[in-house]
């Protein structure tokens, strides 16, 4: 995994000094980057189209920013971070005292060296963020302040990714693109979700899995308002943010909160010994929200390491490539790959002979077991799905009850199902 980490961290280095939005030519520029690594399909949708609730707004772009000094030297500029603009800023060209730019400035006083990330997609305003440092050492005096912005009818935009499965049957994996320059929220989990959607083109998985790449919150709406008339072949899906940083895996269940991939994942965090949390669901966070929101009510729960704004660095220049590392994205995607395996082999059996126990010796099936170490741990794993094998139980079933690992159990159903002893 330490070589898949260290190309999912040089995507996010890549990726970083692009400034995106929720919408513009920032989100294009890296779905190009990603569509290097990736087949994906563009959708734009037009500037004022009615999504559930909301309206598809404005499209934002930026070409320059700055504040300067009298001498004209740039005290704040959006060419060395895309940070230090207030996102969805209008356009500006102004001189203006200090003490009248005050009210447009935006710091972290309790981090006086960090530039926080600020946003006014729906309030037409104007804005820069700086470290707080940057501002105490400003003198009293006129300032030159320029934003050199667009804000125009265009459209949103948002990609997908599709790994056909063995049936139509989807599992969505959600990313949002919208962030400018942090590395953890959400550069991490676009390149975890990335290079999940490789490792499992190399196999044929039993369920599609559409990877959706789209701004937060009106990207994730207008996708379920444009899907709304397929939304049942969606069974399972996971939002991936926050996938880099050092924190431990901290999964947060879909609103049903025993749904199929709650189960998954608590199950895989749970036999996998790693340190993790597992949450309630609240409507509050990224776009499960919205796969969750009522009338939706999808199985979709959230995998992140340290969940938003439970870490110092979060919305603040301290996420930046050094803050992730490629051992915990490589980390987050191991349990990424773990669950979808797990998701893709967790099938209802009917047992074929129910009455009594089967000799399974005659059948071969122990002399198959010969010589492996968990010898009786497969036996035990046969007898569990030969028992449990009603058409009503599944094999997650099976593996939480027994307490045996899922594979084992997975293994002994592959050896039942050679035997003719259990069908689907």
């Amino acid at each position: 995994m330490t070589g898949l980490g260290a190309q999912m961290h040089a995507l996010v280095e890549r990726l970083y000094p692009l400034c995106r939005s929720i919408t513009g030519d920032g989100v294009r520029d890296t779905l190009d980057i990603v569509g290097e690594y990736v087949p994906l399909t563009v959708h734009e949708v037009p500037t004022g189209t009615q999504v559930l609730d909301w309206t598809v707004p404005q499209e934002w772009n930026i070409r320059d920013a700055y504040i300067a000094d009298a001498t004209g030297k740039r005290v704040v500029d959006f060419a060395a971070s895309s940070l230090h603009v207030l996102g969805y800023s209008v356009p500006v060209s102004a001189t203006m005292p200090l003490s009248e730019l005050r009210g447009h400035l935006h710091t972290l006083p309790e981090h006086p060296s960090w530039v926080p990330y600020r946003t006014s997609y729906y309030t037409p305003d104007w804005g820069f963020c700086l470290a707080q440092e940057t501002l105490d050492a400003l003198p009293d005096g006129a300032y030159e302040v320029c934003v050199d912005s667009t804000l125009a009818d265009g459209h949103l935009t948002y990609a997908e990714h599709v790994v056909r499965g063995r049936v139509p049957d989807e599992v969505i994996v959600s990313c949002h693109v919208c962030h400018p320059s942090l590395a953890n929220d959400n550069l991490a989990g676009i390149a975890v979700a990335t290079f999940l959607a490789r490792a499992l083109a190399e196999q044929t998985p039993y369920y599609t899995y559409r990877f959706v790449y789209a701004p937060g919150t009106i990207g994730a709406i207008t996708w379920l308002a444009r899907n709304a008339q397929r939304i049942d072949q969606v069974k399972h899906g996971l939002v991936l943010a926050c996938a880099g940083d050092p924190g431990h895996l901290t999964y947060k269940q879909s609103r049903q909160g025993d749904a199929e991939i709650d189960r998954v994942l608590r199950h895989v965090l749970a036999a996998s010994e790693r340190p993790h949390r597992v949450v309630e669901f609240t409507p509050y966070g990224y776009d499960e929200r919205q796969y969750c929101s009522p009338g939706f009510d999808l199985g979709v729960g959230s995998l992140t390491r340290t969940p938003y704004a439970a870490y110092p660095e979060y919305h603040t220049s301290a996420d930046n490539p050094d803050f992730v590392s490629p051992a915990a994205m490589a980390d987050t995607l191991a349990v990424c790959r773990e669950a979808c395996a797990v998701l893709d082999r967790n099938r209802r059996y009917r047992n074929l002979s129910p009455y009594g126990e089967p000799q399974l010796g005659r059948r071969g099936l122990y002399d198959a077991l010969g010589g492996r170490s968990d010898t009786k741990q497969a036996q035990l794993a046969m007898l569990w799905v030969l028992n449990l094998s009603d058409g009503e139980h599944s094999l997650l079933d099976v593996a939480e009850r027994s307490g045996l690992p899922f594979d084992t159990v997975a293994a002994a159903a592959d050896a039942l199902l050679g035997a003719e002893l259990i069908k689907a």
